[in-house]
């Protein structure tokens, strides 16, 4: 049977109830749920606009956990600093070409 497009308010908050209860059963069944990097995202930021006092029922995870995830997402945005080569930095072209001109005075 299709679902209609619209729908009354108690209709989606049956669905989501049900829902909900769903993810409890399916909860209790594995030992411990891992969450994706992508899942984290999407749970940290779908929880803005959840309200308050219905997260607990909307989300698997605490809300201490969903705060954690959404410091964690909003602390790495806009840091884009590439993992860095362990070692000593490369040197640079116009300095090799001084100590190879050194060594080729010295030569002499």
């Amino acid at each position: 049977m299709p679902t209609p497009v619209l729908r009354g308010r108690v209709a989606k908050d049956e669905e989501v109830l049900a829902l909900g209860h769903e993810n409890a059963v399916l909860g209790r069944q594995i030992a411990r749920v891992r969450h994706e990097p992508a899942d984290r995202i999407w749970f940290a930021t779908l929880s803005r606009f959840v309200p308050r006092e219905r997260r607990r029922q909307a989300f698997t995870v605490t809300p201490t956990t969903l705060l954690a995830w959404h410091r964690q997402l909003i602390a790495r945005k806009g840091t884009f600093t590439r993992q860095r080569r362990p070692g000593r930095p490369s040197t640079a072209p116009a300095i090799k070409q001084l100590i190879l001109r050194w060594g080729a005075v010295s030569r002499v």
